[in-house]
């Protein structure tokens, strides 16, 4: 969901921004994170959207390569001695997103009017995530914000690459599957009544499958509008469910369950969980402030929750291998490594490691779903598609005992 509102910020200015929320308490909980005193929140009539689903930016129409060159060419300027606010003149320049100009320009004035780099970034939560708005927070209490920059536009590049590769995986059987669906309708509505109207003279009943196809092509003449509405009632319904925390919760237990595809999500899963956390403490974000990023950036509920549990058990002085383990989500090589890096003081390193295993488990289980997702719809191509037309052509394999002479 998308909410509006209004609200104070430190230096008592009124900040009036967009954001995106699973509801209005999550929103509000979001908003006080950022240190602001709500004046107002409402949900707005604008439809959540994101260019980049892994949710680290919530940009409407700016393209995730856009925020990759910002971050990358921000990141050679200030390391180049330019001023942060010479640097973003230049950005809003050179950007090619109307919108993203006008950011770029409002918080170059927000800095140049005293306000941090984090603080006016801040105020454009529709288009920068809290994690983004943290880093550079930490980069410019370090005095490393050339640092942290080039480590965000890192972190961009592995996920978008990450996110294409599950993608890419997704698109081919999803179009055949859809073109067979089609071209099945298309011959049930429109190729089955020829036939019948052919068999119609034949006087003599016709075998059961061919009889089958006739009244399921008549079925679905009649009531097409009706079946069609059922389909988009049903669409709908998933929606709403998907934005009732319950709903959700069901939902992504579910995607981590599925046969094929669940372990891929779960790999996708870990993969975005210990890359994230090894950006954010490798540029000196506070570790509860770390996990706290991480639970809203999770993009499913089952993770988010497992993370929230960890937090809870860091702030009480306890470890974060042990909440992992109980969760159930993470495998045993994942929760050693985590226990073996608090020990050693290398949490760092070994979710950076972590992170780059399952990058390449996630290569291995894309290339593994595409090989045996092909065989299978080349058979569901054959026996729907084939089966219908059998069944069609039945009557004539049998035309000597069903025509009446």
């Amino acid at each position: 969901m998308i909410f509006e509102y209004m609200a104070k910020d430190k230096q008592g200015h009124t900040v009036k921004a967009e954001m995106e929320a699973r509801d209005k308490a999550h929103a509000l909980e979001m908003i006080r994170a950022k240190g602001l005193l709500i004046l107002k929140l409402e949900k707005s009539k604008k439809k959540a959207g994101s260019s980049f689903s892994l949710d680290f930016f919530k940009g409407g129409r700016i393209s995730l390569d856009e925020l990759v060159i910002f971050a990358r060419q921000l990141a050679t300027m200030t390391g180049a001695g330019i001023t942060i606010v010479s640097s973003l003149d230049i950005l809003s320049e050179q950007a090619d997103t109307p919108s993203f100009k006008k950011t770029l320009t409002e918080i170059r004035d927000g800095v140049n009017t005293g306000a941090s780099l984090s603080d006016a970034m801040g105020k454009h939560s529709n288009i920068f995530s809290s994690l983004f708005v943290n880093m550079v927070k930490a980069g410019e209490s370090s005095g490393t914000l050339d640092v942290v920059l080039d480590r965000v536009a890192q972190y961009l590049e592995k996920t978008n690459a990450l996110q294409k590769k599950v993608q890419s995986a997704m698109v081919y059987p999803s179009v055949v599957v859809f073109m067979a669906i089609s071209i099945t309708m298309v011959l049930i509505i429109k190729v089955i009544p020829v036939f019948k109207d052919i068999y119609s003279g034949f006087g003599a009943a016709l075998p059961g499958p061919t009889q089958f196809m006739i009244d399921l092509s008549d079925l679905m003449k009649k009531y097409t509008l009706l079946m069609l509405a059922g389909m988009a009632g049903v669409f709908f319904l998933f929606k709403y469910l998907a934005s009732t925390p319950k709903g959700k919760m069901a939902i992504d237990k579910a995607k981590l369950n599925l046969p094929v595809v669940g372990p891929l999500i779960r790999k996708v899963s870990i993969s975005k969980f210990t890359r994230t956390l090894s950006t954010l403490v490798k540029s000196g974000v506070p570790i509860l402030g770390a996990l706290e990023i991480v639970a809203k950036t999770a993009d499913n509920l089952v993770v988010e929750k497992a993370v929230n549990n960890v937090r809870d058990s860091v702030r009480e002085g306890e470890n974060i291998a042990t909440p992992l383990e109980k969760s159930g989500i993470f495998p045993p090589m994942v929760v050693r490594m985590v226990a073996v890096g608090e020990k050693s003081g290398e949490l760092e390193r070994m979710l950076s490691k972590i992170s780059d295993f399952f990058d390449e488990q996630v290569d291995a289980a894309v290339s593994g779903l595409t090989s045996l997702i092909e065989p299978l719809i080349i058979a569901f191509l054959g026996i729907v598609i084939g089966g219908v037309v059998i069944c069609m052509f039945l009557p004539i394999f049998k035309i000597s005992s069903i025509v009446n002479f």
